[in-house]
């Protein structure tokens, strides 16, 4: 498999140092370090971050909800991270939003609501906006799923664009949906204590764009960390406890090498397929993928 550095990508025309602070606030934008507890044993995955990218802690109402690692020149993350807390109302409709600070640093420390026809060049440059999606063939993504909230802030927070990738609708309502329904489920049913999940993308070796602007994955991948979980568990489910993980397919024509396809599936679906697997294997394919070693877990989730 070819190999394809992420981090250069995500390097071109971009300057650190979000880091800064504004106001005597501290910037949400910039560092990790405000909202570690989203990451098992508070650390971040190693291997998918580096110059060039931005750390967010996703903060809502004067609270933190969970992390993304973005990328601006791409206007995707490259991931998200959360603490699972699945219940709560249904998904409900609720304001889009951006992240003032990614355009700039002095900004308010808060995601706001984004204008629909949003002129401000320094966010056009700087992130997705809803123009990129409208009239494509995409949906808005989820990489912290509502779904996977339980309080309604946690929820609201998840719509922002920086939470959000492009993502087919066989995707995104099919076996993506499907995945999420049943790490929900396995979760609410076996983990005993504290879940961390992170959700990220594995991008086309030869970058594909919405408008030229937003950057298109090939594949989805998940995998969940549960450290203290029941030992009654069901024999199918030994292998996954206490962490497991899944790439999904966000390309019909993609081969098969990573995510084989049902012949079977509905035509709707087909071509979206959701391969399980441990995580050693997930941590193998984006080794893979983006050139050089990847820890999604600190100590594998033990």
């Amino acid at each position: 498999m070819q190999n394809f550095r992420l981090s250069h990508s995500c390097m071109i025309g971009l300057l650190v140092g979000l880091a800064t602070l504004a106001h005597r606030v501290r910037a949400e934008v910039g560092s990790f370090s405000s909202c570690l507890q989203f990451f098992h044993k508070a650390s971040s995955p190693r291997g998918l971050g580096g110059p060039g990218y931005s750390e967010i802690c996703q903060r809502y109402e004067n609270t933190y909800h969970f992390a993304s690692l973005y990328c601006k020149q791409r206007r995707t993350p490259i991931y998200s991270a959360y603490v699972f807390s699945s219940g709560g109302r249904k998904r409900y409709r609720v304001a889009w939003m951006y992240e003032p600070q990614l355009a700039n640093s002095r900004a308010r420390p808060e995601m706001e609501p984004i204008p629909p026809n949003m002129t401000d060049q320094n966010v056009l440059e700087s992130q997705a906006v809803l123009q990129d999606y409208m009239n494509s063939t995409f949906t808005k993504g989820h990489l912290s799923p509502n779904s996977h909230h339980k309080e309604d802030q946690d929820k609201n927070a998840s719509f922002t664009l920086t939470n959000i990738v492009p993502q087919k609708a066989g995707s995104n309502s099919g076996p993506w949906a499907v995945l999420e329904n049943e790490v929900a489920a396995r979760l609410i049913a076996y983990c005993t204590g504290p879940a961390y999940i992170v959700t990220g993308v594995l991008p086309y070796v030869r970058p594909r764009w919405i408008r030229n602007r937003v950057a298109v994955p090939e594949y989805l991948w998940s995998a969940y960390c549960c450290p203290s979980f029941k030992s009654s568990l069901p024999e199918s489910l030994h292998d996954t406890f206490p962490t497991f993980a899944a790439i999904g397919r966000n390309d019909r024509l993609s081969p098969q090498d990573i995510v084989p396809v049902n012949p079977k599936a509905r035509n709707s679906t087909r071509g979206y397929d959701v391969r399980r697997m441990p995580l050693e294997t997930l941590e193998g394919y984006l080794r893979e993928r983006l050139g050089g070693p990847v820890n999604v877990f600190l100590d594998q989730c033990l």
